[in-house]
């Protein structure tokens, strides 16, 4: 279990940043209250993670080599997103291979990147959680979190122990939703078939939410509920844990298909 006051940095992600930074701010207040001193690194920009997915591994280890720089300092380094943590957890010590040194410190960095949700429960132990929501949610699974950290029950056990919360679980809920990064814009028509049948799953479990762990599959979900005239809201599972529910639902603005 993690000590107070131990030294932790958020890596923000670029769509937290960008299109909704409450996911961030919730995220510190979870670890601040979980006794964390929180920083939150001025110079960091994207993981790598796109570059990567698209072959473009120059690029990609040249950004990996600022994020070592920014955070390898720091006890523990938190992500409010499975992909980007999976990122440097599974994918930056492959990157530098061919250069022991960087290799070395790219597993050092590995070694203490977390999850969120998972740095909560694994690490800091909690059981409990601040926040209040009153209504039916269900669980999405992002395909880098459930499948490279092994987060699954991690949030459904914070969630559970809230008060009013009624969870439900979907068929689809371990099934990718299509947004991929690139994959949803090279591969608009299978992305939109595979939304589908993720929103479909979400409206036959009867829920008033659908949370998850990693904003882009949730964009992509947004964005394809509210083109169905969908009634069901979209959050991030740190906002509804943190109790930070005061601004909108998320709103669709990565969907590809149409």
């Amino acid at each position: 279990m993690a000590r107070p006051g131990r030294n932790v940095a958020l890596l923000v992600t670029c769509l937290v940043d960008s299109w909704r930074p409450s996911v961030g701010f919730a995220a510190v207040k979870l670890l601040e209250e979980s006794g964390c001193r929180v920083t939150v690194p001025a110079g960091q920009t994207c993981c790598g993670q796109p570059a990567y997915n698209a072959g473009d591994r120059a690029d990609a280890r040249a950004i990996a080599r600022l994020v070592i720089d920014d955070f390898e300092s720091f006890d523990y380094v938190v992500v409010p997103s499975g992909s980007c943590a999976g990122m440097v957890r599974c994918h930056y010590p492959q990157l530098f291979a061919d250069d022991p040194p960087l290799a070395d410190r790219a597993r050092r960095l590995a070694d203490k990147t977390w999850e969120l949700v998972s740095f909560l429960t694994d690490v800091c132990g909690r059981e409990t959680v601040p926040g209040t929501f009153r209504g039916s949610a269900t669980y999405h699974d992002g395909c880098s979190g459930l499948r490279e950290l092994g987060v699954r029950d991690q949030p459904r056990r914070l969630l559970a122990a809230m008060a009013d919360v009624t969870m439900a679980e979907h068929e689809e809920a371990e099934v990718c939703c299509g947004f991929g990064g690139t994959f949803c814009i090279k591969y608009p028509d299978i992305s939109t078939t595979m939304v589908n049948a993720k929103i479909a799953s979400i409206e036959k479990a009867g829920v008033d939410l659908v949370l998850a762990g990693d904003l882009g599959c949730l964009l992509n979900i947004a964005g394809r509920l509210s083109r169905r005239g969908s009634k069901v809201q979209v959050r991030h599972v740190a906002e509804i844990l943190a109790g930070m529910t005061d601004d909108p639902p998320i709103a669709g603005a990565v969907e590809g298909g149409r």
